[in-house]
């Protein structure tokens, strides 16, 4: 820039005042909103400051020296306000001080045209005001983002010190030696690695110490992409099987392919046809997995076979070593989960998780999670099948119970009943099979639920697996109004107590709380207690009085500790200090008491969100350590509810009888209200708080206190509107899958809204692995070892209504081969 550009006549004079006139700007807008948040009972500061910042862009303008000192003191006083609010956070202090740093060095740039043009000019002040307190602000913010306050590792001794004992066994007795009961280093037999559902391999090749080593040992193409036609979303969310040398998967379109383990190779693929009206009537057609059976007595036809559900309501049986299908399974090698439900809508009873198989009997629910649709849905029966045959065994019927036949002619089973749409668990040794209910059909709504749906909603659910007869049960939400669905599997660990360890189930929730209960009774060996919580709504709806909470367990009402987070206005965020100032202005309106905070006609914030929490994918267990491997989220949600006159007045109506006029209500139709409810989202697209919004942790359950907790995931492949940030910064994202445990001391995750595959070291939290991926992770990992070589695998297919890109990749890897 030449001297004459600096003088008070030259272009650097209009710049300097176009600057300045920016800063008046953003200090208008600044006390405009910041008036709004006053009359909303807000802060005033926002107002204050930004009344000054405008005269202070006038002054500065006009080349007045108190213009200077009058940005100075406001720019300091902000920075001391932000700190006092947030503390040291980077990410919390970006909308309060990144943007007026950012104004700051610009007129410092400017610096000569002020010396030349403002009449007593302090070069000091100038210097002060203008170029050391943005830097001030900048270093404040850019410091913690590398080295984040939020990533809190173990250290290495407590890892030495860890007791060389098992914590728990590794296997049960089955009576019937089920493949599926148990599995070793060499197989995945069901989903969760066996019945037990620890998500954990008992391989130990691949450790902290080699990890860095994995290489991509194949990589699989199956074809199934998103038709260009279609009208609905797709959702590669498939953990396969291995059995022998067989890796078994399923599509988004439900279509099942075998792959030589070693090689990645197609060995068959069978085609179901899965109906594309069904499809387009669930959240996302999806296929989480598939069971395998292996029969014990000779059989002519498919000794062993791949049970696995189609969102149209089927559940098929094709032979394990070719992919034909056993025809002489159910009708031509198919049960339809539709009978005796009432159903006449496609996809209506939609299966998305797959069966478990104990004692000969293929389990399953109806499996429906469209949600808030309307309230006369279909049952949400359990049955239980021959695995041979598919002759009905039983069903679990809440309106009849001990009543195990199909319905009468006429008839049908108890409908709008909490379905049962997530993954099960079973004890093969004890006979007990574990549902983790849903919700009766209108889920922020329960005024006229039965008592029976009332005490089954958000429950698990012990059955006997031979006949369909409850055990026991246990509610984990009272009356709820959240959409706090119990959707992550099970977990089956023999738990420490002062009287010895005992065969326990581990219950994580979206609600948060995370249940430790007897296997055989259900009853808590973690205490639970029953919380008050906030009362009232503006419907004639009623509220329970309180919820039951375990407080020994961490939970994930915000960071995985013992204690809940409770939001207040600071917590409000967003890029700039104007969305923050919007997402401010929201949590004064909407009706915020805490956790539990029941829905409103006027609007309600949701926090834990009905997102979790803790989701589908569940938490792992290392049972040799003891550890309890967790992906969470930090995602509150808005929920509101709008009267069924707002609700036709939208044109908001069921997909399963049109197309609404509008997105993103629930209409709930045959109850009094509808309803909406969304993430907490800035104008921008930015969640209202400040990162993390998801963490990876690990907790030590003989002392039932976290050990490590880090965020999960970047912003690389999102960011403000949707445009990636292309920055890999360790800020965490909603997620949406589990985890990996493995024997060498490794757990490997996706689940985050960027397309990585990280590997940590289980007993530190420290990240040792991390590959780009060609889609997004929304899939639980696996491990199998084959001619003496561990494979991690993952289907890398995205998530359509996570926005994460899709694809069809099945990637399986490896340490390099030995010479």
């Amino acid at each position: 820039m030449t001297l004459s550009s600096t003088k008070p006549g030259g272009i650097g004079r209009w710049l300097f005042a176009l600057i300045a006139l920016v800063v008046a700007a953003f200090g208008l807008g600044m006390l405009v909103l910041g008036g709004k948040l006053v009359v909303a009972g807000g802060t005033w500061y926002y107002a204050i400051a930004g009344a000054a910042f405008v005269v202070a862009g006038a002054l500065l303008a006009a080349l007045r020296r108190t213009g200077v000192l009058l940005f100075g003191v406001t720019g300091a006083a902000t920075l001391i306000w932000a700190t006092a609010e947030v503390g040291f956070d980077g990410w919390a202090l970006i909308p309060r001080l990144a943007w007026l740093s950012l104004l700051g060095l610009m007129l410092f740039a400017f610096w000569p045209v002020a010396r030349h043009g403002m009449r007593g000019f302090s070069k000091p002040v100038y210097l002060v005001s203008m170029g050391v307190l943005p830097l001030t602000m900048l270093g404040s913010i850019v410091v913690p983002l590398f080295n984040s306050p939020h990533v809190e590792l173990a250290s290495t001794k407590l890892a030495r010190d860890r007791p060389a004992v098992a914590f728990s066994r590794l296997t049960v007795e089955s009576p019937d030696g089920n493949v599926a009961a148990n599995h070793d280093a060499s197989n995945w037999t069901s989903y969760g690695g066996s019945n037990l559902s620890n998500k954990y391999s008992p391989s130990a090749q691949i450790t902290p110490a080699n990890v860095s080593q994995l290489e991509e040992a194949w990589h699989f193409h199956t074809g199934d992409l998103k038709p260009a036609d279609a009208k609905f979303a797709y959702a590669f969310q498939n953990t396969p099987l291995k059995v022998k040398d067989t890796v078994y998967v399923c599509t988004p379109s439900q279509i099942v392919i075998a792959l030589d383990a070693a090689k990645g190779t197609e060995k068959w693929r069978f085609d179901p046809q899965t109906s594309r009206e069904a499809m387009s009537r669930i959240a996302a057609s999806t296929c989480r997995g598939v069971a395998y059976f292996e029969a014990k007595m000779p059989v002519t036809e498919c000794p062993t076979r791949i049970v696995w559900p189609m969102v149209d309501g089927r559940v098929g049986a094709i032979d394990a070593a070719t992919g034909k299908l056993c025809t002489g399974f159910g009708t031509n090698g198919y049960l339809d989960l539709n009978d005796g439900t009432g159903n006449t809508f496609p996809g209506f009873v939609a299966p998305t998780s797959p069966p478990l198989i104990m004692r000969g009997t293929v389990i399953i629910g109806t499996g429906q999670v469209r949600d808030g649709t309307e309230r006369d849905a279909p049952s949400g029966v359990v049955r239980g099948y021959d695995a041979i045959t598919g002759a009905q065994r039983w069903a679990w019927d809440l309106g009849n119970p001990g009543v195990s036949t199909p319905p009468k002619a006429g008839e049908v089973y108890t409908r709008s009943t909490p379905n049962v749409w997530s993954l099960l668990a079973g004890d093969d040794e004890l006979g007990l099979v574990y549902l983790p209910t849903g919700n009766p059909a209108s889920d922020f709504y329960g005024a006229d639920r039965t008592k029976l749906e009332d005490e089954y909603t958000a429950a698990l659910v012990a059955l006997d697996a031979s006949t369909g007869e409850e055990r026991w049960h246990f509610r984990t939400v009272n009356h709820d109004l959240w959409d706090f669905d119990l959707s992550p599997q099970p977990n089956l660990v023999d738990f420490p107590t002062a009287e010895g360890t005992r065969p326990a189930v581990v219950q994580a929730t979206k609600s948060g709380q995370i249940y430790v209960l007897d296997r055989a009774t259900g009853e808590p060996i973690m205490p639970v207690v029953e919380m008050p919580v906030p009362q009232g709504t503006d419907t004639p709806d009623w509220v329970a009085k309180t919820q039951p909470l375990s407080p020994g367990m961490p939970n994930t009402v915000g960071p995985p500790s013992k204690a809940m987070e409770v939001l207040d206005e600071t917590a409000a965020w967003g890029i700039t200090p104007f969305d923050q100032l919007i997402c401010r202005i929201q949590f004064k309106q909407l009706r915020y008491d805490g956790p539990y905070t029941p829905p409103t006609l006027k609007g309600s914030l949701a926090y834990a969100g009905n997102h979790g929490g803790v989701n589908w994918g569940g938490v792992s267990i290392d049972p040799v350590r003891g550890l309890m491997l967790m992906n969470s989220n930090r995602l509150p949600y808005t929920e509101q509810l709008f009267t069924r006159e707002k609700m036709d007045e939208l044109g908001v109506v069921s997909i399963f009888r049109g197309k609404s006029q509008v997105s993103g209500y629930m209409p709930q139709k045959g109850s009094a209200y509808g309803a909406r409810k969304e993430p907490w989202m800035s104008p921008l697209n930015t969640p209202c708080i400040a990162p993390p919004w998801g963490y990876m942790s690990a907790t030590d359950l003989r002392t039932q206190e976290v050990i490590w907790s880090r965020p999960l995931g970047t912003g690389y492949d999102s960011g403000p509107l949707g445009v990636p940030s292309r920055v890999k910064l360790e800020m965490g994202t909603p997620n949406n899958s589990g985890s990996l445990a493995t024997a060498g001391g490794m757990t490997f995750v996706g689940a985050a809204l960027d397309q990585f595959l990280r590997g940590y070291n289980s007993e530190t939290g420290e990240l040792l692995w991390e590959v780009r991926l060609p889609a997004g992770a929304q899939a639980n990992p696996m491990s199998y070892e084959i001619d003496g070589r561990q494979y991690i695998v993952a289907a890398v297919g995205g998530h359509q209504r996570m926005d994460t890109k899709l694809g069809d990749s099945v990637i399986a890897w490896a340490l390099p081969k030995r010479n």
